[in-house]
């Protein structure tokens, strides 16, 4: 889908009143999605707002989600949906073309934001006043694509998308704090699958490999890692790698290239830099200091 054309026939809407940014209003109105494909890559931007992301757990007294609704991010060229949702939609999303953000910095920030690379099931949970906010910035951006065009109407709308993810940033950081005991249980088996994947030689793993085995997206483990530790994903890798390395030079007689080769290193050089890097020192040096 390539266009907002294309959402709106699919929608059973009339033509968008602006080419590059429509609002679909589900909540308050009867739609009926009729896709025709069982997959769908989308070249526009999509926030939802959805009243199905409901589902409260609870772990001691230290992990918990709201209940009032939720948002979902999609970036451009990411799978949208398909006809096994066709039916009623009961979403208000916002669809925004790259094209409509160029000029502006957040053109340029969006990008920068990981939660359009979270999976569905990673949506923002909403307390009451945060669902407020959200729909509040919603309607006037509805509102705003109401009025005739004039030389402000872009402006004022990019304003208003920056402040939405604004928002969605803050809740975000929100929602990892008040899931501390789940992701510190993450936190604990992310450590467990570093061990075992470098101790049994398999070589480097990627962020990617550690967010299969939490079921989680790689985006949202760098996020959560950077809430509770301050650090991204491929940090904690290197670390456990340099931990890994330290142990052999202090307690074998292996050669730095053949614990080089060991961890997963192509090169021994590579080995040497990210010590270097990560300790101040080399690890012929580490391994003199212990003589």
């Amino acid at each position: 889908m390539n266009s907002l054309s294309e959402v709106h026939a699919a929608f059973g809407l009339p033509k968008p009143l602006h080419p590059l940014i429509s609002i679909v209003d589900g909540i308050n109105n009867d739609i009926e999605v009729t896709f025709s494909s069982d997959s769908l890559i989308s070249s526009l931007y999509k926030i939802t707002y959805t009243d199905k992301t409901k589902g409260k757990i609870k772990y001691g007294q230290g992990y918990y989600d709201f209940d009032e609704g939720g948002l979902l991010f999609a970036a451009p060229n990411q799978l949208m949906g398909g006809s096994e949702h066709n039916g009623p939609y009961s979403g208000y999303s916002l669809f925004i073309h790259p094209d409509f953000l160029l000029g502006y910095p957040l053109a340029k920030k969006i990008k920068q934001y990981g939660f359009f690379s979270y999976a569905t099931n990673e949506a923002l949970h909403l307390s009451e006043a945060e669902r407020n906010t959200i729909i509040t910035i919603l309607k006037g951006i509805e509102a705003e694509l109401l009025l005739p065009i004039d030389d402000f109407s872009q402006e004022v709308l990019v304003t208003q998308i920056a402040l939405l993810l604004n928002y969605s940033n803050r809740y975000y950081k929100r929602q990892f704090i008040t899931r501390k005991a789940v992701n510190a249980g993450l936190l604990e088996k992310m450590e467990a699958v570093l061990d075992d994947y470098i101790s049994n030689e398999k070589g480097i793993p990627t962020v990617q490999y550690l967010a299969e085995q939490l079921t989680v997206s790689p985006s949202y483990l760098s996020d959560m890692l950077r809430i509770l530790t301050g650090e991204n994903a491929q940090h904690h890798i290197h670390e456990k790698l340099i931990e890994k390395a330290k142990e052999q030079l202090t307690t074998t007689d292996l050669s730095v290239a053949e614990i080089a080769y060991k961890l997963g290193f192509e090169h021994a050089q590579s080995l040497s830099r990210l010590f270097k890097v990560k300790t101040n020192i080399t690890p012929v040096a580490f391994r003199a200091s212990f003589s």
